[in-house]
């Protein structure tokens, strides 16, 4: 019991010690536009434009449409 109770007690602290507030000018290269999650946001956006006017079935990205494109 006293063991697990250490361990998970280790565990929270490894955890806690990774939870940091980082400041704009401390981010250096990972500041820059080209390495956010979606570099391209406008051209995801088209992207899944064309793809859910292509798609026939259920579960395109925007509401139903004739396949034209038009919302």
């Amino acid at each position: 019991m006293n063991i697990r109770l250490f361990a998970l007690l280790i565990l929270f602290m490894q955890g806690i010690t990774g939870c940091a507030a980082v400041a704009p000018w401390e981010r250096g290269t990972l500041a820059k536009p080209h390495m956010a999650m979606d570099p391209h946001p406008l051209q995801t956006v088209m992207r899944a434009h064309n793809y859910s006017s292509r798609e026939a079935a259920v579960g395109g990205h925007s509401s139903g449409g004739g396949g034209c494109g038009c919302y």
